[in-house]
C-alpha cells in the first residue's frame, strides 16, 4: 500500500481539488481516500454540528464514517466521483486526533493506496508522498501546515505573476527552496508533471509489512 497525503497551508486553497484530481488521473491505482478534520469549540465531532458535547471535553471527541453519497455535494462524495472506491471521513475535536487513530488505522488496513487529505495526520504516520498546497494570495497559515512543511516532498504552488511574493507573515521560504515546485492554474488543479510524480512514487510501494509499519510510528 503506498500512502499519499496532501495537506495545504488554509482552507480553500484547493486540498480537495488537488486529492480529487490526483484520483481521477490515477484511478486504476484504487484508491481509498480520507478527509480528517479538527472542529473547534461547540462542534460536535460526531454530528458536525454545535453540540453540548463541548461542555464534556471527552464526549463525542471523535467520528469517521464512510461516505456513501455520489452526488459531488460535500469533499468526500467528490472523491467517490473521482473515482475512489472508499472515502472516509474522520472528525475529530481539535487536537483530539490521535484518539481517533487506532480505529482510523483499522477502517484503511485493507486498503491497496490510501491519499488523506490532512495536515496534522502526520504527526502520525510516514507517508510515501506529502504534497503540501500553497498560495501566495491567501495570507492565513495554518500552524499544523507551518509544522510540516519542511517536510513536503513537494510543493504545489497556485500560478501568480512572476516575482509576486507570499502574503503570509513571519512564514520562511527558506523551508520550501529545495522543493520541487509544480505550479498550476484553477480551476485545473492537476497537471502531467504531478502525475509523474505520484505514479513514480506508487511504482516504490512497500510491501505490505513495510506498510504497516509506517502507519503504526
Amino acid at each position: 500500500m503506498a500512502v499519499i497525503v496532501v495537506g495545504g497551508h488554509s482552507r480553500d486553497v484547493g486540498k480537495t481539488s488537488m486529492v480529487a484530481g490526483l484520483i481521477a488521473g490515477l484511478r486504476e491505482h484504487q484508491w481509498t481516500a480520507a478527509k480528517i478534520t479538527q472542529f473547534g469549540h461547540g462542534v460536535c465531532s460526531v454530528s458536525a454540528e454545535p453540540c453540548e458535547c463541548a461542555l464534556n471535553e471527552s464526549e463525542h471527541s471523535w467520528s469517521i464514517d464512510d461516505e456513501l453519497d455520489r452526488s459531488g455535494g460535500s469533499d468526500t462524495s467528490r472523491f467517490l466521483v473521482a473515482g475512489a472506491v472508499r472515502s472516509i471521513w474522520v472528525r475529530t475535536k481539535i487536537g483530539m486526533l490521535a484518539e481517533a487513530m487506532p480505529a482510523f488505522r483499522k477502517e484503511i488496513a485493507g486498503a491497496q493506496n490510501l491519499i488523506i487529505e490532512s495536515n496534522s495526520v502526520m504527526k502520525f504516520l510516514r507517508p510515501d508522498l506529502y504534497l503540501t498546497v500553497l498560495d501566495f494570495t491567501t495570507s492565513d497559515f495554518k500552524s499544523s501546515a507551518l509544522e510540516f512543511l519542511d517536510r513536503a516532498d513537494a510543493v504545489l504552488l497556485h500560478s501568480s505573476p512572476e516575482g509576486a511574493r507570499p502574503q503570509w507573515d513571519k512564514v520562511s521560504l527558506k523551508l520550501i527552496e529545495r522543493k520541487p515546485v509544480f505550479r498550476f492554474q484553477p480551476p485545473d488543479y492537476v497537471t502531467r508533471e504531478m502525475l509523474d510524480l505520484v505514479r513514480a512514487r506508487l511504482t516504490l510501494t512497500p510491501t505490505p509489512m513495510q506498510a504497516s509499519e509506517i502507519l503504526s510510528r
